[in-house]
């Protein structure tokens, strides 16, 4: 696996901390992180990108194709701002380049699978069966969440996409009776394994500690050491 796709299933459910902890994870290699599409800040801004570098470590090459000042889906801010938008070759190109020169490229996306990001209704999983790049499914804890888990990995299936896992975004510390139940549900309605669970809060952990711990959330699958199901 030279590229992984990362998705969610819906937006601030913790992808881009998700992406930081997989880069962490195996900073023993060379990676790299591709943002497509960063919607909502201004230039000069730190965008996700640059928090995973933060996390992980200056050694995570971190490239941005393109950025839209509005908080809003790729295309629409886009079209909105009256830029060109982002088109799936163009990030598979990005990603089949920074292949060549890394061990593991992560494309994280923005939003969920289905977001569209030009006038074509062009989204991520265009680019994923471009890239024949497996996807990582990040869903958060609580309740309705296999609902989302459910759709997206359907939606994989249905574009002959291959699902890697799902990880939770965001575990709080002291998990509900949901959450506590959708640890296992969450594989079975996904039909793909549960690959991790990043604690809440993660992000604003010292970089230095993020990375000592990031192995301990994730499964061997995705650089950890963390026995999952």
């Amino acid at each position: 696996m030279t590229i992984l796709v990362v998705t969610g299933t819906g937006t601030e459910i913790g992808k881009t901390i998700v992406t930081a902890a997989v880069a962490a994870a195996c900073r023993d290699r060379r990676v790299a992180v591709l943002k497509p599409a960063q919607t909502g800040l201004a230039p000069g801004e730190p965008g996700d990108a640059a928090e995973v570098v933060r996390l992980a470590g200056s050694q995570v090459t971190a490239v941005e194709l393109a950025r839209f000042p509005e908080p809003l889906a790729p295309e629409t801010a886009a079209r909105r701002a009256g830029l060109t938008p982002v088109r799936p070759y163009e990030i598979a190109e990005a990603a089949q380049k920074l292949a060549t020169e890394h061990d593991l490229v992560l494309v994280e996306g923005a939003g969920g699978l289905l977001v569209r990001y030009d006038g074509q209704g062009a989204t991520l999983a265009d680019a994923a069966r471009l890239m024949s790049a497996p996807v990582l499914v990040v869903a958060p804890a609580g309740l309705g969440t296999l609902n989302a888990t459910a759709l997206t990995t359907e939606a994989l299936r249905t574009r002959g996409l291959t699902c890697l896992g799902v990880v939770v975004g965001s575990m709080p510390a002291e998990p509900d009776l949901a959450s506590r139940c959708n640890v296992d549900d969450l594989p079975v309605v996904a039909g793909a394994p549960l690959l991790g669970a990043v604690p809440a809060g993660a992000g604003a952990l010292a970089p230095a500690d993020f990375r000592e711990r990031a192995r301990s959330w994730l499964a061997p699958e995705l650089g950890g050491n963390r026995q999952v199901g």
